[in-house]
């Protein structure tokens, strides 16, 4: 390749080249593209990378280079550089004053390092800077005011560093701003008032940092924002809200949680008009809820959270409509509507053990009138299943032990037990493998909990870590719990497939239920989503991979399958990754057979927002259904976050949305459009 002098652009990015890096690029003596991004190369460019002068865009991102230290000083001669992307790339050491000559950088990405010192004043150098990332570095001391004066940045984020003092007034300087990310800091003081003389601020995250004071009122005067995170800080006061709700029209997520803010909520945080999120918990908020929550056409797509606070008075009937609730921490007093009780987990009720009281005073959740109130509420797709989606954490005890009694138990030779063929034996010393495994299922091994059970990692005698979804006691009393249990059994038995989660085996006791499944280390798709350094780590390729992975799972499960399976809760929640981030379709509580004799007529099922909405008026399920969910999660999968309001928008006005590709995608992951 070295012979190559001709060569202008040169882009091996997102490959799984590997080894050291190729010789003969100094020869390049043309080259105004080079590309390594994202693979497995390592060794150093230093000696080399100063030479080539055409550069106009070098992107290493996730290029391990050796001599990280040195080479920001070679950077920094390559006077005709627009684009620089140096995202994870083991660079070491504070930013040299060298790199502030580039003065046509326009794309300067250095997240994800080992970069300290604090940030020079002699960036307010680089007057044409667009997007500006320094996050996830060791930086420390203030952010210079010569910063506020690059007033072409539209995307700043300084976010997870160890950045201290204030922001301050001038940072309405910024005219061209639309991302602001400043969360993880040291930062203190007020927020200031003037960040309203950003018209054009979409996006502003100032979490856990150490700000104080209240809240400005002008905030409520972006009109442009949809995102806004002032969590764990310091601050006082009563929320801050425009006085129209129609000003914050594009208002999506608004975390405040985690501050001392008081009064009481107002009336328009209910009337946002397509809010997705609300967290406003561990506050010392007063007053009622507003019954307006749960009113409105896009209620079912909030999630709304309002634990640890000081509210009184009633729970109303209208929270039902809502995605998720909680309330937990309060001081409500009266009776609980049958469907909040019905739909909701306890714990967001009461969270306290001490506090509930199973008796005739309480709603019963009685299958058949539960279909009743959900007919009645079909027009938000009625998330019954949604509930026995997530209580899909046991097994099918009741089927191990009938197929026990009608075999013999195979002789066991393992002092250990094989926990893997848990069906063919009496299990019992596969359930103390568990037990010795889990110290009878100590919290300490708990890595997550839902509504209706809790989530274990075991390490077998073998050395095989595993996941256990344990039932809670209760919930596997529950018929309706039992049958959804059996029903994932019954089809994860039968199937194997490289994007489908493993089932091991079941295990029934009087104590415990539980399903054994392959340990997935990353989690679901959907925490991976929301994190801010992993949804780094889960760049495009790898994104293009999990929604190539979902398709194959349900391909083979529509097309290679006889009868053919209909997932039917198809979902980031259930969507997992293990530690290449190589996806598993999870939770199959609620799948069915699909049979060509029949109508195929059901209930509705599946998680809110990702129904296909014709399902409501057909009650008909095939394999078009999962097809759709499919969609909302590719859909999210890009955009980083559940679409609900995107397609809302295009179902109220189809034809009539002129949207962006570089508005809708994640600006949290390494933009795939930066290249020159």
């Amino acid at each position: 390749m070295g012979n190559l002098t001709k060569l202008e652009t040169l882009d091996l990015s997102y490959n799984r080249l590997s080894g050291p890096v190729f010789p003969g690029i100094e020869n390049f003596t043309r080259l105004a593209v080079l590309d390594l991004s994202v693979n497995n190369l390592i060794g150093s460019l230093v000696p080399v990378v100063g030479r080539l002068t055409t550069l106009r865009s070098l992107s290493l991102a996730s290029f391990f280079e050796t001599n990280g230290g040195s080479i920001l000083d070679e950077v920094g001669k390559l006077s005709n550089l627009v684009v620089l992307n140096l995202m994870n790339s083991n660079v070491v050491g504070p930013i040299p004053s060298t790199l502030f000559h580039l003065t046509n950088l326009e794309t300067l990405l250095l997240s994800g390092n080992k970069i300290n010192g604090s940030i020079p004043t002699n960036i307010g150098n680089l007057t044409r800077l667009v997007d500006l990332d320094l996050s996830s570095n060791e930086i420390t001391g203030t952010i210079p005011s010569s910063l506020y004066r690059l007033t072409n940045v539209s995307y700043l984020s300084l976010s997870s560093n160890q950045i201290s003092g204030q922001i301050e007034n001038e940072i309405s300087q910024m005219k061209s701003l639309m991302d602001l990310y400043l969360s993880d800091n040291r930062i203190d003081g007020l927020i200031p008032n003037t960040l309203v003389q950003l018209p054009q601020l979409r996006r502003l995250d100032l979490s856990s940092n150490q700000l104080a004071g209240r809240v400005p009122i002008e905030i409520g005067e972006l009109s442009s924002l949809n995102f806004l995170n002032l969590s764990y800080n310091k601050l006082s006061g009563d929320i801050p809200f425009p006085f129209n709700a129609s000003t914050w029209s594009h208002m999506y997520i608004l975390q405040l949680q985690h501050n001392n803010l008081s009064g009481t909520i107002p009336l328009q945080i209910t009337q946002l008009p397509i809010i997705g999120l609300i967290d406003l918990s561990e506050n010392s908020i007063q007053g009622q809820i507003p019954y307006e929550f749960g009113v409105g056409e896009n209620a079912g797509f909030l999630d709304l959270n309002l634990s640890h606070n000081n509210l009184s008075g009633l729970i109303h009937q209208s929270l039902f409509h809502l995605f998720t609730v909680d309330l937990s921490y309060n001081a409500l007093e009266g009776p609980i509507p049958a469907e909040i009780w019905c739909k909701f987990p306890k714990k967001v009720l009461f969270p306290n053990d001490k506090l509930l009281n199973y008796s005739d005073n309480f709603p019963t959740c009685n299958e058949k009138n539960t279909e009743e109130r959900h007919r009645n509420h079909i027009a938000i797709f009625l998330p019954l299943a949604l509930v026995l989606a997530l209580l899909v954490l046991g097994g099918g005890f009741y089927l191990f032990k009938t197929k026990a009694k009608k075999s013999k138990p195979e002789p066991i030779v393992n002092e250990e037990g094989d926990i893997f063929k848990i069906w063919n034996f009496n299990g019992k010393i596969a359930y103390g493998d568990i037990i010795e495994a889990t110290q009878d299922f100590d919290i300490s091994y708990c890595i997550g909990t839902g509504g209706y059970g809790s989530v274990y990692r075991a390490k077998l005698p073998n050395g095989r870590v595993v996941a256990l979804k344990k039932l809670h006691g209760l919930e596997g009393e529950n018929p309706v719990f039992d049958k959804c249990f059996r029903n994932e059994a019954e089809i994860l038995q039968g199937i194997r497939h490289q994007n489908i989660v493993r089932l091991f085996g079941y295990c029934l006791h009087k104590r415990c239920m539980f399903l054994i499944y392959d340990y997935m280390e990353r989690g679901s798709l959907f925490c991976v989503l929301r994190d801010e350094k992993e949804a780094v780590e889960l760049d495009w390729m790898k994104r293009v991979n999990v929604v190539k992975g979902v398709a194959h799972a349900l391909s083979y499960m529509h097309h290679d399958c006889d009868p053919p399976i209909l997932h039917r809760d198809v979902s980031s929640n259930n969507i997992l990754l293990d530690s290449r981030l190589e996806v598993r379709l999870s939770d199959f509580g609620i799948a069915r057979l699909l049979d060509p004799t029949s109508s195929n007529l059901t209930q509705i099922a599946g998680t809110q927002g990702y129904i296909a909405p014709e399902l409501a008026y057909t009650m008909v399920v095939n394999e078009k259904c999962d097809v759709y969910s499919f969609g909302v999660v590719a859909l999210e999968t890009i955009s980083g976050s559940h679409p609900g309001g995107f397609i809302n928008s295009m179902a109220r006005q189809p034809g009539e949305n002129d949207i962006s590709l570089q508005d809708f995608l994640d600006r949290g992951c390494l933009h795939p459009l930066n290249k020159y």
